[in-house]
């Protein structure tokens, strides 16, 4: 009996399909979710387990779908080595002028009275960035892609980092003005400052969106825009307008990150949108989160400074989210 030799593979069996050379990207990032394999038992329990139910119900039954979400691709092709280098030298970058203003004592010139607003309105933000990281946490856990949960979890340390840097100039500015509450009155402000509760309020909703798309949408196309035109961007005026050139610097580290975001979340969007119907579910819940979103952003700026044009904010947020919606 003779049997046929058959020809080996030469990649991967999971992205044969793919007909060429698979990039690394591909080989350490595509079709990684094992639990997508049995819709009846995402997990390897009873399909009636806790985690299973939950995976069906905020997963699988998701109104968000899509015949093929594995075809999904991060436009920067970023995976775990590439993102460490790439953050590596953000890091070095803000580290090094971390170092240089403090050797210029650049905290000594700010406009008197900025470091009580520093502790008002910028210290208190590590608790928002943690809310941020728990929310793209979820994201990653929950998405039917591998290719989609890198991009969450990547995004997940970028605002790990952004808190980390919080932290990291709050008690530095504490060295010079340790009278005002810096690193000490930052939980009392979050739970209690009528400027910070929309935000409060939204996020701590936000992290009970337990679908995958809503939580997906809710966070990247309402929740960050809102926090870069709403937040970030009039912290970084106001901060040039009192002769803090640090922390505008900060900020622009922040906002490439952000675009870096934007960037796969709208890719996603334009890969969700080759369903139909999708479109009406996408938009129904950008209706039901921007409300709470543009209240979160009046008050936050309102305690800013009641100087800032809270309607400049709308107009540009709405202008993000509608680049995001574009295919």
């Amino acid at each position: 009996m003779s049997f046929e030799s058959k020809k080996p593979l030469r990649t991967w069996s999971h992205l044969a399909e793919m007909r060429k050379k698979p990039s690394e990207y591909d080989i350490v990032s595509r079709k990684l979710h094992y639990s997508t394999n049995n819709p009846d038992a995402p997990w390897e329990l009873s399909p009636d387990s806790p985690m299973n139910l939950w995976y069906k119900q905020y997963r699988n039954a998701s109104p968000l779908k899509h015949d093929n979400w594995d075809a999904f691709t991060d436009p920067d092709q970023l995976v775990y080595r590439t993102y460490n280098m790439m953050q590596d030298g953000q890091e070095s970058y803000v580290q090094g002028l971390f170092d240089q203003f403090n050797e210029r004592e650049h905290d000594q010139m700010i406009r008197d009275g900025w470091q009580q607003t520093l502790a008002r309105c910028y210290a208190p933000l590590r608790y928002l960035f943690h809310c941020l990281q728990m929310s793209s946490a979820y994201v990653q856990q929950m998405a039917p892609a591998s290719t989609i949960s890198n991009c969450c979890i990547l995004q997940t340390a970028d605002s790990l980092r952004w808190l980390t840097h919080t932290a990291y100039r709050t008690h530095e500015l504490s060295l010079t003005y340790g009278d005002v509450g810096l690193g000490q009155q930052e939980r009392a402000l979050w739970e209690n400052e009528p400027g910070w509760q929309g935000l409060r309020e939204l996020m701590e909703k936000q992290l009970t969106a337990f679908d995958w798309g809503e939580a997906f949408v809710s966070l990247n196309l309402v929740i960050k825009p809102m926090i870069i035109e709403g937040v970030l961007k009039p912290l970084q005026q106001k901060a040039w307008e009192n002769n803090d050139t640090l922390l505008p610097l900060l900020i622009d580290s922040q906002l490439k990150d952000a675009e870096r975001h934007n960037r796969w979340a709208k890719a996603l969007v334009k890969q969700a949108l080759e369903n139909p119907d999708n479109e009406a579910v996408i938009k129904g819940w950008i209706e039901k989160w921007q409300p709470l979103a543009d209240k979160a952003a009046a008050a936050y700026v309102t305690m800013l400074s009641d100087e800032l044009n809270c309607g400049l904010y709308v107009e540009r947020s709405a202008s993000l989210r509608a680049s995001m919606l574009t295919v």
